[in-house]
């Protein structure tokens, strides 16, 4: 009966110690999220061969960002931070992939303008809305990114030429609250144009895959934002569920897709095991197997 009640003891203190530990655990987790990775901005290079990129564009830094999400949990402060990183990439071409703004804890506005206006690609700023500029107000964001020099692409295209080659950039309209047109994107595409194909949510890669696009860029999922390791993602939105994070190949297609992580934060202020992401692109031409 002693070494019973010894040993009940001597298990109700472990058991407190391990739930102790578990909340402290928790507690450090939590703050880290929050105040610490949640600004630990990653740089991930990309490198991927098309037999259809011109080798004239051999070199050319394509830099991919994406849901920035200004507002309460990510300031105009933050923004400039990002700003100054992305220009260390030394761009040649720069994507925004959407959202801009968050619905939720932000509202539009010009305050953002100069500091956007700072980012420099010799080639060009291209940029599409996301979900949650459209249900601030598509036509404003759009308007700001503007004034900040992007091209915003709904559902049109660009050309990019650099000797005697030339790549199209391509733009759709967002999913949820626009009017998704790929084929009406793609008019003037010719069959040998390498299409770099920006698109707010991932999930349109399916769409993408029966088109003439080569690379989509994407955003909207923030790569899960909060991943538990040995189980992934707690939650993914709508049409992010399916290329959630990272890169995608397809069998039987030279056609990727790239889930870029995100920069800022929704619903919850914190990110865990998914750091936010820029994202650079360095492709080359795919010869020919002899």
């Amino acid at each position: 009966m002693k070494n019973d009640r010894i040993n009940r003891r001597t298990f109700l203190k472990k058991s407190l110690y391990a739930v102790e530990s578990l909340a402290i655990l928790t507690g450090v987790s939590g703050l880290y999220g929050i105040f610490g990775e949640r600004y630990w901005i990653q740089s991930t290079t990309v490198r991927l061969a098309y037999r259809r990129y011109p080798s004239s564009f051999a070199g050319v830094r394509i830099v991919q960002f994406s849901d920035t999400h200004i507002g309460k949990y990510y300031s105009l402060e933050q923004m400039n931070k990002v700003v100054d990183l992305l220009q260390r990439q030394e761009p040649d071409i720069i994507c925004f992939t959407g959202d801009l703004f968050d619905s939720k804890f932000g509202e539009v506005s010009d305050e953002v303008i100069p500091i956007l206006s700072r980012l420099r690609a010799g080639m060009g700023k291209f940029a599409v809305l996301g979900n949650h500029d459209m249900r601030l107000d598509g036509n404003r964001v759009r308007d700001v990114l503007e004034r900040s020099g992007f091209t915003v692409l709904v559902n049109e295209s660009r050309s990019i030429k650099r000797g005697n080659g030339r790549i199209k950039v391509v733009g759709i309209d967002e999913m949820f609250y626009g009017n998704p047109d790929l084929p009406l994107a793609l008019q003037g595409v010719q069959r040998d144009d390498f299409v770099l194909l920006l698109a707010h949510e991932p999930d349109f890669a399916d769409t993408s895959l029966a088109s003439q696009v080569d690379l989509q860029l994407s955003g909207h999922s923030h790569g899960g934002q909060i991943r538990i390791p040995l189980y992934g993602s707690i939650f993914t939105p709508d049409l992010g569920q399916k290329y959630p994070i990272g890169l995608y190949a397809f069998e039987g297609s030279e056609f990727h897709v790239y889930t870029n992580r995100g920069i800022g934060t929704t619903l919850f202020p914190i990110r865990f095991n998914c750091r936010p992401e820029i994202t650079v692109f360095v492709l080359e031409t795919k010869l020919p197997k002899a």
